[in-house]
């Protein structure tokens, strides 16, 4: 998606519906800046109200993505394209997720260590060494249960008995044997348990 375009478009629409920044700001419940960063193309209107705006508008939701407006012709053609780039962004958000995951994992495992080493090293009372280390711990696995959550919703799971991709429930992500990012689990499609490797694409 064309965010200049978009918000061009975006620009233009609102003045033909003789509205100022300001007003169309006031029926979206958002600020006058919101709508200058849609309309310079730095930002693009939060999902929540992109129905509102095209209603404002007077425009559908395909305009607005195609940044003009979609005739029979080109309508295939521009839902093509959007859809692709919805894709796309998809698998950037996932790449940028799952390499949180990694720093969150090691973040947590640094958490738990580290006070473990530094009481077994240093000449502390058994009750404080617990206390330290019960009050590191917790941080750090939720920390582990958190980056467990991004590992189950971002991206897909391929089965490596039929090749399916599927995103499976956290409690299977969690209960599975794994070695990095690929786990042993049963394939919702075929029913085998098998190793499934984490995938971007779908």
């Amino acid at each position: 998606m064309n965010q200049i375009k978009i918000g061009k478009f975006i620009a233009e629409c609102r003045k033909k519906q003789h509205l100022t920044q300001m007003q169309l700001a006031e029926k979206l419940y958002v600020t006058d800046r919101a709508i200058s960063k849609w309309e310079t193309g730095k930002a693009l209107p939060d999902s929540t109200i992109m129905l509102e705006l095209c209603s404002i508008l007077k425009i559908s939701v395909d305009d607005l993505l195609s940044g003009e407006v979609v005739t029979m012709n080109n309508f295939n053609e521009k839902h093509q394209d959007i859809l692709l780039e919805v894709i796309r962004q998809k698998e950037n958000s996932d790449k940028r997720l799952l390499t949180m995951e990694w720093v969150i994992s090691i973040l947590s495992i640094i958490i738990l260590l580290v006070p473990i080493i530094i009481v077994s090293l240093l000449p502390i009372e058994e009750w404080k060494q617990i206390i330290v280390i019960v009050s590191c711990a917790i941080p750090s696995i939720i920390g582990l249960l958190f980056a467990i959550s991004i590992e189950q919703t971002a991206g897909y799971y391929q089965c490596k008995s039929c090749g399916h991709k599927y995103v499976p429930t956290y409690k299977a992500v969690f209960l599975a044997q794994h070695i990095g990012r690929t786990r042993r689990m049963k394939c919702p499609n075929c029913g085998k348990r098998s190793w499934n490797k984490k995938v971007i694409k779908k």
